[in-house]
C-alpha cells in the first residue's frame, strides 16, 4: 500500500494546528486511491508558544496518522523541513504550510501526477490574495532567482510540492546549509509538473516570516544557486580598470601639455571614494561566499531533535 507523508513545519502556530489537522484529514476524501495511507509529520521549530501542546492534542485524536518532531531550538523553516523529510516514511512526500495558505485540495491532483511517474510536482503561486509590501518583495525575489539563478523556476515561485521518495533521499544526501530546499528539488534535474494556484490570505494568527528573514532567504538563495554576484564584481572591476587606464592617460597628457596646471582635488576625491566604495561592496559579496564555505566546513548539524512523538 503506498503511503503519502505530509511534512508541515510549525513555528508559533498554536491556533492554526486544530484547524490545519482537521482540514488535512478531511482532504483525504479527495484522493481517488482507496489503498493510499497517510502520515502527517509536524515539525515544531522551537516555537515559544503552545504549538507543541496543540500538536499533542491533535495526535491524541489521530494517533495512527500524526508524527511530531520537536526540535531543540529554532533553526528556520527550511531546516525544519529537512528534519521532517528525515523522519517521514512515505513512498511519496508533500510539503505544505501550517497556516493553510496553500490549498490542501490541490494535493490530490499532485498525487495523480506522481502516479503517472513524475518525480516532482510543484504548486506555483500564480496569484496571491495577500497584498502589500510582502507581495511586492516576493515578486522581486522570484524574478531575481529566475533570471540570475535557476531558469526553470515557475513564475511566482513555490513552497508547496509533492515528490517521490527518491527526491527526498537526494535532498538529504546533499546536507546543504543556508540554502533553499525547494529550489534544490529543481536543481536535481528531475522532470517536474507545475500546477498554478491562488495562494490564500492567512486567516489565523500572524506570520513570523519577517522582511529580514525574506531578505536573508534572497541572499542565501542567490549565493547558493548563482555566481552572478561574483561575476558582476569581475565585470565592474574590469570596467573600472579600463576607466582608470584611460583617465591615467588623460592625466599624463594634461601634465605634458600644461605642466603648471594644478591637480584637481575634487576629481581625486570622487575617484577615491568611488573605488573605495566598490572595494567594500566587493569584499562584502566575497565575504558572503566565504562565510558559507566556513559554515559548511564546520559541519554542524542542521537541527537537533529534542523529542519524537
Amino acid at each position: 500500500m503506498p503511503k503519502l507523508s505530509v511534512v508541515v513545519p510549525c513555528y508559533y502556530n498554536e491556533e492554526n494546528i486544530p484547524v490545519t489537522v482537521a482540514e488535512l484529514v478531511a482532504n483525504e476524501a479527495n484522493f481517488a486511491a482507496d489503498d493510499l495511507t497517510f502520515e502527517y509529520v509536524f515539525v515544531n521549530d522551537g516555537s515559544g508558544d503552545g504549538t507543541l501542546g496543540a500538536l499533542r492534542r491533535a495526535q491524541a485524536q489521530y494517533p495512527d496518522r500524526l508524527r511530531i518532531v520537536d526540535l531543540a531550538g529554532n533553526v528556520g523553516s527550511y531546516n525544519a523541513i529537512v528534519a521532517g523529510l528525515a523522519h517521514a516514511t512515505g513512498d511519496c512526500l508533500a510539503i505544505t504550510t501550517a497556516d493553510l495558505q496553500d490549498p490542501p485540495a490541490l494535493m490530490a491532483q499532485m498525487y495523480g501526477y506522481w502516479q503517472q511517474g513524475f518525480k516532482l510536482v510543484v504548486g506555483n503561486r500564480q496569484e496571491r490574495e495577500e497584498t502589500g509590501v510582502g507581495e511586492r518583495l516576493a515578486k522581486v525575489f522570484h524574478w531575481l532567482m529566475k533570471h540570475l539563478a535557476l531558469r526553470n523556476i515557475p513564475d511566482g515561485g513555490f513552497d508547496y510540492a509533492l515528490f517521490d521518495r527518491q527526491v527526498a533521499t537526494e535532498i538529504l544526501k546533499l546536507h546543504e546549509r543556508n540554502s533553499n530546499v525547494f529550489y534544490l528539488m529543481l536543481w536535481l534535474g528531475f522532470a517536474h509538473v507545475s500546477l498554478p494556484y491562488t495562494r490564500r490570505k492567512r486567516q489565523i494568527g500572524q506570520s513570523r516570516w519577517t522582511v529580514t528573514k525574506k531578505i536573508t532567504l534572497l541572499i542565501d538563495s542567490l549565493v547558493s544557486f548563482s555566481f552572478v554576484p561574483i561575476r558582476a564584481i569581475s565585470v565592474v572591476g574590469l570596467g573600472l580598470g579600463l576607466l582608470a587606464f584611460f583617465y591615467g592617460l588623460y592625466v599624463i597628457v594634461l601634465k605634458l601639455v600644461h605642466p603648471n596646471e594644478p591637480a584637481g582635488w575634487t576629481t581625486l576625491m570622487v575617484v577615491l571614494l568611488f573605488v573605495s566604495a566598490f572595494q567594500m561592496i566587493a569584499l562584502g559579496v566575497i565575504g558572503e561566499y566565504v562565510w558559507r564555505g566556513l559554515d559548511a566546513a564546520r559541519n554542524r548539524p542542521l537541527y537537533v531533535v529534542k523529542d519524537l512523538y
